[in-house]
């Protein structure tokens, strides 16, 4: 393994997060000793189930109601002090109608409240589940540990000066007549949140920090940790493997590139599946000869953001003891305009032998995942996923609150939606109609690399369709939903780890895959 951290790299990522204790409670809401309760409130909401909240509150939360100062509709925030009550102050977080409210409602909720906490320097909190919704409890816990944990994590932690920042020492669960399986949701829920933090912490890192071969270190250090199969190839293993997309794009940087592969063969899984993860890792992103303005191109750090949420997804996937194989494959390196850089009109050949015209340089991310997808048809894989922070013409179709899906079967498309809804990642289907390949042809190769700006997701998502062999293949694109560009009352600016949790909630329940039915 290489030794080739950078000053702070692994130590900093490791100090952005700090996941706190989580505790089962059935308590009344007024014996929770804590510094703040959490606690969701609807739109039409009577507190029948929490009679005496009011009087404790001395009457200020029906007088905020009255006023119309809050009102319970998603989001809002009610700050209490608490009198006769363990629990000195609450916060009423915003749920909407009670009929309306989701999981994802409760997830936001909790992270909303551990936030508030963190910001007013307390640290233990109790979030209260209520019913009079759909949502049943076993699910409610896992997604309020979920974000009891995502709150716990903070993007600025190479900062030197101000105070450091306050860390959540415990958190309550309260779910009154829990069923037995509650406590295995909550640790579930607090694997998943970890995990996602990991990656938030990852795609955060400066370039200098968290070069290709720290990348790889890390993804080492995590996998190890957790139990999975890591093998880790380095420039001549590459070009061993005639990965000739892959040794074109760093061509251009100082820095070697890297190939991390995971495995994870658990002794009891469904037999004839091993799902493939790919993941985008471009630890800085120029754009290479075609460069990029100098606008927001410091934000080009987290273009590893896809290879982050694979590596990460697989550590939970490990530690949940997933009863299904899994490979993932992260390619990894820089995009830099150096003298050796691939030029517009260059060719390089692909290891599955197809050869590609270099259109644009900064059309870069799906060429390494076409070599990725390839060695994970090499190594196994019968179920193809890549996630990606490719295109710019994602965000403008989708925005920044919703990742696109591109791929074939309908069924496996629909799988991997379904997941993603469960997860609270949000994504939308679009078409993958070969009329646009049609945008790909080349004079001189077998197909070039950009397919120019109409319909430009789309023909980036056909582009690596080509790699795939047919399997059943879902490209993820993530470039609107990696970064939160402003901060939202449960989602701080910065890195948000999308894609995490989709993976690991795909992975939980191969036995409902609509793919396998066809």
């Amino acid at each position: 393994m290489d030794s080739a951290r950078s000053i702070g790299d692994i130590d900093t990522m490791q100090s952005a997060y700090k996941t706190p204790p989580l505790n089962l409670t059935g308590h009344p809401a007024a014996e929770l000793d804590v510094d703040l309760l959490v606690i969701p409130s609807f739109v039409d909401d009577e507190l029948v189930d929490e009679p005496d909240l009011d009087r404790a509150s001395g009457g200020e939360i029906g007088r905020a109601r009255a006023r119309g100062e809050f009102s319970g509709k998603p989001y809002e925030v009610l700050v209490t002090a608490l009198s006769g009550w363990k629990s000195l102050r609450a916060v009423l977080v915003g749920a909407g109608k009670s009929m309306d409210v989701t999981a994802d409602h409760f997830r936001r909720i909790a992270t909303i409240g551990g936030l508030i906490a963190r910001q007013r320097r307390v640290t233990r909190i109790a979030v209260l589940f209520r019913s009079g919704t759909l949502v049943e409890p076993i699910v409610a816990a896992q997604v309020m540990a979920e974000g009891v944990v995502l709150a716990s994590y903070d993007g600025g932690a190479r900062k030197t000066a101000g105070p450091p920042p306050t860390w959540l020492e415990s958190a309550d669960i309260r779910i009154c007549d829990a069923p037995a399986e509650t406590a295995l949701a909550i640790e579930r829920g607090r694997i998943l949140g970890e995990c996602t933090n990991q990656a938030r912490a990852m795609a955060n890192a400066p370039g200098n920090d968290l070069t290709p071969r720290v990348f790889a270190q890390r993804a080492s250090e995590i996998a190890s940790s957790v139990g999975l199969g890591v093998e880790v190839l380095d420039e001549p293993n590459i070009a061993a493997l005639k990965m000739g997309m892959l040794l074109g794009v760093a061509r251009g940087s100082q820095e070697p590139p890297r190939v991390v592969i995971l495995r994870h063969e658990p002794q009891k899984a469904a037999g004839g599946v091993v799902l493939g993860l790919v993941g985008k890792g471009i630890t800085f992103d120029t754009g290479g000869i075609s460069i990029k303005p100098a606008d927001n191109m410091d934000k080009m750090k987290d273009d590893m953001s896809g290879g982050a949420a694979v590596i990460c997804a697989m550590a939970a996937i490990a530690r949940l003891q997933l009863p299904i194989r899994c490979i993932a494959v992260i390619p990894m390196t820089e995009n830099m305009p150096g003298g050796r850089a691939v030029k517009p009109g260059d060719v390089l050949t692909s290891a599955e032998g197809k050869t590609v015209e270099i259109i644009n340089t900064d059309a870069e991310g799906r060429l390494i995942l076409g070599d990725g997808l390839w060695l994970a048809r090499q190594r196994g894989a019968t179920h193809l996923i890549d996630v990606a922070t490719l295109t710019g013409a994602c965000v403008v179709a989708l925005g920044k609150t919703t990742s696109g899906l591109f791929g074939t079967p309908p069924a496996w498309v629909e799988d991997v939606r379904r997941a993603s809804e469960r997860a609270g990642d949000r994504s939308w289907p679009l078409p993958v109609f070969d009329d646009y390949k049609e945008a790909l042809k080349s004079e001189i190769a077998d197909l070039s690399n950009t397919g120019g700006r109409p319909g430009g997701a789309i023909t980036a998502a056909l582009f690596i369709k080509e790699f795939t062999g047919d399997l059943p293949w879902v490209h993820i694109d993530i470039a609107g939903t990696a970064w939160a560009e402003e901060p939202k009352p449960y989602q701080p600016k910065g890195a948000t780890g999308v894609g995490v949790r989709t993976l690991v909630e795909l992975a939980s329940d191969a036995a409902s895959w609509r793919v396998l039915d066809e």
